[in-house]
C-alpha cells in the first residue's frame, strides 16, 4: 500500500509540474503551441471525459456488487458532501467578515471538490477497479448538482445578477453540456451491463490499467496548464479556512455518516474507505468557472484550489494511514 501512495503522490504532482512547465515556457515564448494554452487545456479535459472516462467507468460498473441496499446512498452522500462543503464555506465567510463576491468563491471553493481525477486515481492504484467503480457511483450526480444547485448559488452572489432565468431555461441548459450527457449515458450504460448478468471480458482489467492512469494524468497536465502561484500571500486566511473545511470538517462529517450507515462493514470496509478519501478531497478546478463567469474573486479562488491541491503531499499520507485503521 506504500508504493501505492508513493505512485498516486508521484503521478499527480508529475502531471501538474508538466502542465506547469509548459505553460511557463509558452509565456516566456521559449516554446511555440500550435493553439493557445486555453484551448490546449480544454482539449486535454475533452479527450480526458469524452474518451477515456466512458471506457473506464462502464468497464468499472460492470462488475461493482450492488447486492447491498445500502450502496444505493452513495450518490446522496456525494451531494451531502457538496452542501457541507458549501455550507460551511458560508459560514467561514461570514466569520471572516468577507464581502458579497468573496463569500460566493468561498461557497464554490468550499463545495466543488476534485473527485473525478484525483479521487479517482487514489482510490483506483489504493483499491483497484472496485474502487474506482464506487467513485463513479458517489459521483453519479455530482455534475449536475454543480450545474443545477452550485452555478446558481455562486450566481446570487454577483453583482451582475439577473432575474430573467427560469428553471425550465436552465435545466435545459444543463441537460444539453455534452459533459452531463455524456456522463449520463456512459453511467446508464454500465449500470445496465451490470444488471444483464453479461460477464465482462478479461480483457478490460487491462484496458483500464492503462486508461484510468492515462485520463487522470491528461486531467492535471490540464489543471497545471492554468497554475498561477502570483497572488496566493494575498489569500492566506482564506486558504487555510477552506483548506480546514475540505480536509477535516467535510470528511469528518460525510465519513461519520457512512460509518453510521454501516459502509465499514461492506466489502472489507471498502465504502467507507472510498467515502473518507473523496470527502477529504481539494477544491476543484470546475469551482473557477462560475467564479469566472460571475465575476467573483477570481485570485482568491484560484488561490484555494492551488493550496489545496499542492496541500495533497501532506493530506494523501495522512488518509492512507487513516484507512490503515478502517
Amino acid at each position: 500500500m506504500f508504493k501505492k501512495l508513493i505512485f498516486s503522490l508521484s503521478i499527480i504532482f508529475f502531471g501538474l509540474i508538466v502542465g506547469y512547465i509548459i505553460q511557463q515556457l509558452e509565456c516566456r515564448r521559449i516554446i511555440r503551441l500550435l493553439i493557445s494554452i486555453e484551448n490546449l487545456r480544454k482539449l486535454l479535459q475533452k479527450i480526458a471525459l469524452l474518451f477515456f472516462m466512458p471506457i473506464s467507468t462502464i468497464g468499472t460498473l460492470w462488475i461493482i456488487k450492488m447486492d447491498n441496499i445500502k450502496i444505493v446512498a452513495l450518490p446522496f452522500l456525494g451531494i451531502f458532501a457538496l452542501f457541507s462543503g458549501g455550507i460551511l464555506g458560508l459560514v467561514a465567510a461570514k466569520l471572516l467578515k468577507l464581502n458579497r463576491k468573496d463569500t460566493g468563491s468561498m461557497f464554490t471553493c468550499g463545495s466543488f471538490a476534485n473527485i473525478a481525477s484525483i479521487g479517482g486515481l487514489v482510490c483506483y492504484l489504493f483499491f483497484g477497479e472496485e474502487g474506482f467503480a464506487l467513485v463513479s457511483f458517489y459521483a453519479l450526480f455530482v455534475q449536475i448538482t454543480y450545474y443545477i444547485v452550485g452555478f446558481p448559488i455562486a450566481k446570487s452572489f454577483s453583482s451582475d445578477m439577473t432575474t430573467n432565468s427560469n428553471l425550465a431555461s436552465h435545466l435545459k441548459k444543463v441537460f444539453s453540456d455534452i459533459f452531463v450527457v455524456v456522463a449520463l449515458i456512459y453511467i446508464t450504460i454500465g449500470i445496465l451491463f451490470n444488471l444483464s448478468g453479461i460477464i465482462r471480458p478479461v480483457f478490460y482489467q487491462t484496458i483500464n490499467a492503462v486508461f484510468i492512469p492515462v485520463q487522470t494524468m491528461f486531467m492535471l497536465v490540464s489543471i497545471g496548464l492554468a497554475m498561477k502561484f502570483g497572488r496566493v500571500r494575498n489569500f492566506a486566511r482564506e486558504c487555510v479556512a477552506v483548506s480546514f473545511i475540505k480536509f477535516t470538517l467535510v470528511p469528518l462529517v460525510v465519513s461519520t455518516v457512512a460509518f453510521l450507515l454501516g459502509y465499514g462493514e461492506i466489502e472489507g470496509g471498502l465504502p467507507l474507505k472510498v467515502v473518507i478519501i473523496l470527502s477529504s478531497m481539494p477544491v476543484a478546478f470546475t469551482s473557477l468557472i462560475p467564479v469566472s463567469i460571475y465575476n467573483l474573486n477570481l485570485d482568491m479562488a484560484n488561490s484555494c484550489w492551488l493550496v489545496t491541491t499542492l496541500s495533497l503531499i501532506i493530506v494523501l499520507p495522512l488518509l492512507y494511514y487513516i484507512i490503515s485503521l478502517v
